[in-house]
């Protein structure tokens, strides 16, 4: 078994747009790298990040996800437990980030 917390998988759909999947942990230990990750995308990027695998995520993991907002045009999630949604609901960030929850865009590559 791997000891790796978090795997991002990058995909650049076209020009202009990018998919983050990720998978494991986002927290505290793991936020370092969504926001490394962030440092490759372009300003004028339209991101789609999947957090369909995603098992926990802390308030770390959810300034990780403004940074990548920051980094970006658009961002959009998809994927979002009910727990996250929860935490997106209850500290304002779901004003701020994109949640769609059509299942087909999981679905999608």
């Amino acid at each position: 078994m791997s000891d790796q917390l978090l795997a991002i998988e990058t995909t650049r759909l076209d020009a202009g747009h990018v998919r983050l999947r990720l998978t494991g942990e986002l927290d505290y230990d793991t936020a370092p790298e969504l926001t490394a990750a962030a440092a490759d995308l372009h300003r004028d990027d339209e991101v789609l990040i999947d957090l369909t695998g995603i098992s926990i995520c802390d308030s770390s993991g959810l300034s990780a996800l403004l940074v990548v907002q920051r980094s970006a045009r658009v961002i959009r999630l998809t994927g979002v437990s009910p727990q996250l949604q929860r935490m997106l609901d209850r500290t304002g960030l779901a004003e701020l980030l994109t949640v769609d929850h059509d299942d087909d865009l999981r679905a999608t590559g």
